[in-house]
């Protein structure tokens, strides 16, 4: 497995993956379709929104409905001949602090159908050194006290945990964990 950027040689393999029910948003089920309907409607643009380095693309919109400012970032896919999953970076320049609406500088999802592989721990390996190349000295990667498979690729890539939290009342005030990788 490795990391690749998004391109137009493995948009087939992504669409897939959406078709079969995934989405990378795990919090919006309907990211799935959204993702589908703007592929179709313009592939390019959708591969160049997912690398935004200068933040120039429209607002988030939160679990509650609400939109904040976008923070520099990109999205990599995970590829072993296929597509497996998507691991994303952003950060707020000159700083390793984020807004207090971002969860973490980094976020992952493997498919279903690839899960129990590795390619999470190893794609959180690669994006740590992206990360670094960002000129980033740390970063925090939340994940959900339940979410044992999470908790150990992150510990395994040097993570320690420093809170327990809860979200924000736009992110749906869950109870997260919060880790810390020094880079």
């Amino acid at each position: 497995m490795e990391l690749v950027w998004p391109a137009k040689a493995y948009l087939p393999s992504y669409v897939s993956a959406l078709n079969r029910g995934w989405a990378r948003d795990e919090t919006r089920p309907e990211s799935g379709a959204e993702e589908r309907a703007a592929i179709k409607a313009d592939p390019d643009r959708f591969l160049a929104s997912l690398v935004d380095r200068k933040a120039r693309g429209g607002r988030i919109l939160m679990p509650d409905g609400s939109k904040v400012r976008r923070l520099p970032g990109y999205k990599c896919w995970m590829w072993d001949g296929e597509f497996c999953g998507s691991i994303d970076l952003r950060w707020q320049p000159g700083t390793d602090a984020l807004p207090l609406y971002c969860l973490g500088h980094i976020g992952y999802n493997v498919v279903p159908w690839k899960q129990r592989k590795g390619y999470a721990t190893r794609a959180l390996g690669s994006m740590l050194k992206l990360a670094a190349g960002e000129g980033l000295g740390r970063v925090e990667i939340t994940t959900s006290p339940g979410n044992l498979a999470s908790q150990k690729v992150i510990e395994a890539n040097g993570g320690v945990l420093i809170e327990t939290f809860i979200t924000l009342p736009s992110q749906g005030s869950l109870t997260k964990l919060r880790y810390r990788i020094d880079l």
